[in-house]
């Protein structure tokens, strides 16, 4: 186990394209850590830095508060599980487990040990004699990561690893891996473009977006206070409503169209009543039926079974509320396209408030 620091990392390729901005974290030993954003926003080069794949342009990573940014990948004590598991084909189970220990030069009963041992933790132990393409593609993903586990390395490194699997088959491999992580306590670092993934494995996570370090905090910490626009709308499901908003002296809030907008029971921030602008930002789940209120024109209706997603406009802006759906609710109409419904931000809730030059967090 190890502690993993990255000081001011920025990567930049030939043509001075910068992907890395500069980013500093302090990964406590023990810890995991998730890097999550959309394609292209640098968080598997992040990664490959780690690994020695990539070179570091400026500033350092240090493991245990040595730089490794000039090691070779192996002699940085890392292991990485990829997303295409990377298996020999030719090879059993057993001897893709061990091939990197029969290179350390380990002696067959080590290595016997070792792989019998981290077999029984991932439940392959019955599996050993069989080749890649004899097993699923979730015991595939075990094999990958029994073949890192069985290096005891200083640091773990999961690319996308669940990202070839079926929906039903990630649920699991999330248990799984977080399990796996309860029992050894080793310093991990996870990247995915999953925000459900993101919420349910990480003690923090690392929020990227073109390069730069959005919003570093626990799971909950980013949920109920996102620091941008972005990280409010990547990070939930469905994602926040965002509204550009007028606001006069007297806290009176419009849309941009000049529609009234009710937000009653809320204290709002004297610091948002003295802009002329902002962007109102609130949970699909914290918007309430309401006999008055904003209105909604219906676009589309999602039926969940024991909830509903109602998409609508306010003037021209998307925005969707969650509904949960009890069966002691009496029958009524179901909602069609064009209706207009009208909605309430729930009181017990508070609002988030951006600046709209900026989309950082006012409040």
């Amino acid at each position: 186990m190890a502690t993993l620091s990255f000081k001011n990392v920025k990567k930049t390729y030939p043509g001075n394209v910068a992907v890395i901005h500069g980013i500093s974290i302090d990964i406590k030993d023990g810890e995991f850590i998730v890097i999550v954003g959309p394609s292209g926003c640098g968080k598997s080069t992040l990664m490959r830095m780690v690994a020695g794949l990539e070179t570091v342009t400026e500033g350092d990573i240090q493991i245990d508060a040595h730089s490794i940014k000039q090691l070779e990948p192996a002699q940085r004590d890392i292991a990485m599980v990829f997303q295409n598991y990377a298996l020999y084909p030719h090879m059993s189970v057993f001897d893709n487990m061990a091939y990197g220990l029969k290179i350390r030069k380990m002696s067959k009963e080590q290595i016997k040990e070792r792989v019998q041992q981290t077999a029984e933790i991932l439940e392959l132990d019955h599996l050993l004699d069989r080749r890649p393409k004899q097993l699923s593609g979730g015991q595939r993903q075990r094999v990958a990561m029994g073949r890192a586990i069985v290096r005891e390395p200083k640091v773990f490194l999961f690319d996308e690893p669940l990202s070839n699997l079926d929906a039903k088959l990630r649920v699991q491999m999330r248990l799984e891996i977080q399990k796996l992580h309860h029992r050894l306590n080793t310093t991990s670092l996870y990247v995915t473009h999953d925000q459900v993934e993101a919420m349910t494995l990480a003690q923090r996570m690392i929020v990227m977006n073109k390069g730069i370090a959005e919003q570093i905090g626990t799971p909950m910490e980013v949920f109920e206070r996102p620091a941008s626009t972005f990280v409010a709308s990547f990070i939930g499901s469905p994602p926040m409503n965002l509204l550009n908003v007028n606001i006069n002296n007297e806290g009176k809030i419009t849309t941009e169209d000049g529609t009234d907008l009710p937000v009653n029971g809320i204290q709002i921030p004297a610091s948002i009543k003295g802009r002329n602008r902002a962007i109102m930002g609130f949970r699909p789940e914290h918007c309430l039926l309401h006999e008055t209120g904003i209105p909604v024109k219906v676009e589309m209706v999602e039926i969940l079974g024991s909830e509903q997603l109602i998409h609508g406009l306010i003037d021209q802006t998307n925005i969707i509320i969650r509904q949960n759906v009890h069966a002691h609710v009496p029958a009524q109409a179901p909602l069609k396209p064009g209706n207009i419904i009208y909605v309430r931000p729930d009181g017990n809730h508070a609002l988030h408030w951006f600046d709209p030059e900026t989309t950082h967090r006012l409040n």
